[in-house]
């Protein structure tokens, strides 16, 4: 198993690595530091931010001088005030081709690093008040944007991050369902689903079962885990609030295939926490679920559970898993026959 994080995190506490510079560290700076954090070993990079100051071949070469390679590149808007209004779905098509064509060559700058990923957020595209648009031509623009862009290069896959609102009001790709459509309705073979844990908490999933529809009807591409509260974005470190949610999507996303990297979106710089501790953490915590996980799918009572819908029965099972403790009138998980 993989592990990134989001690579801005570690302008956090800078005193702690750079105790003698001052202002904000640049990409290869950020790299660095996070190549000193035990069990990271792959980097996704933002576009156009990440590339202003080193080029794809630099940052390629620099990553694998630290030991990390780069699993793919995530799109952001908003370094153009017009996009305010909408990257795909702006009402002045000048703009909108602006932010294809921007999508492009930040395609081109993943094909150049050997990457083959780019993940979209959309945030820009939605509404904020009633009788502010006409909504099946946000949704026309939206389709067109994504099957132009994803068409593109087929040998890059591009992965919608859905979320429900933030910046604007009311994204327009802000679930499962609606996320889905679009990449049945845009139809480019390339395209999939982003799972932001935070983001499918508050957009009143359980994430399981967002990950359950995505292996059904399209393809997983990228895994964040984080955590919150489910009212919006709050970054925080992996388990910290929905431990058994956490650990119920570790194990669907393993059972689907998933064989990708997953990617730590945390907000360790929120609160001033030390960066490389906090990436630490969530990777000795996401391992510790694996391992658990495993020991959970080598005893065929969860499954029997499972198949009887027997909530009561699962409980038991996973949290006497959890508290190292015995569920009643069971056999300690892994010391009798399957």
């Amino acid at each position: 198993m993989h592990f990134a994080t989001r690579l801005n995190s570690f302008a956090s506490r800078p005193e702690l690595f750079w105790p003698e510079e001052g202002g904000k560290p640049d990409t290869v700076a950020l790299m660095t530091r996070a190549a000193t954090a035990e069990g990271l070993d792959a980097v996704d990079l933002n576009y156009p931010d990440h590339f202003a100051t080193h080029s794809s071949r630099a940052l390629t070469r620099r990553a694998a001088d630290l030991g990390l390679r780069l699993n793919g590149l995530a799109m952001r808007y908003y370094g153009e005030p017009a996009f305010r209004a909408g990257a795909f779905t702006n009402p002045d098509a000048a703009v909108r081709r602006r932010a294809i064509d921007l999508t492009k060559r930040g395609i081109d700058a993943a094909a150049e690093t050997g990457a083959d990923l780019m993940t979209l957020w959309l945030g820009q595209d939605g509404f904020d008040h009633a009788f502010a648009a006409e909504y099946g031509t946000l949704w026309d623009l939206e389709i067109a944007g994504l099957r132009e862009v994803a068409n593109h290069n087929p040998a890059v896959a591009v992965s919608i991050e859905y979320k429900p609102d933030e910046p604007r009001a009311h994204a327009l790709l802000a679930d499962i369902g609606t996320t889905l459509l679009a990449i049945r309705e845009a139809g480019s073979p390339n395209l999939g689903v982003t799972l932001d844990f935070a983001h499918v908490l508050y957009a009143g999933e359980q994430p399981a079962a967002s990950a359950a529809l995505v292996a059904r009807h399209s393809r997983l591409l990228g895994l964040h885990l984080n955590d919150g509260y489910g009212k919006r974005d709050d970054g925080l470190m992996v388990g910290a609030i929905h431990t058994v949610q956490t650990l119920e999507l570790l194990r669907q996303a393993r059972r689907d295939g998933y064989a990708g990297v997953i990617y730590f979106d945390t907000f360790p710089d929120t609160s001033g926490l030390d960066p490389v501790a906090e990436c630490e953490a969530n990777i000795a915590t996401v391992r510790a679920m694996l391992n658990l996980i495993d020991r959970l799918e080598a005893d065929n009572r969860l499954a029997d559970a499972l198949a009887r819908q027997d909530a009561v029965a699962g409980q038991r099972i996973v949290q006497a898993a959890l508290l190292g403790a015995t569920p009643l009138g069971a056999t300690p998980l892994g010391a009798g026959p399957c």
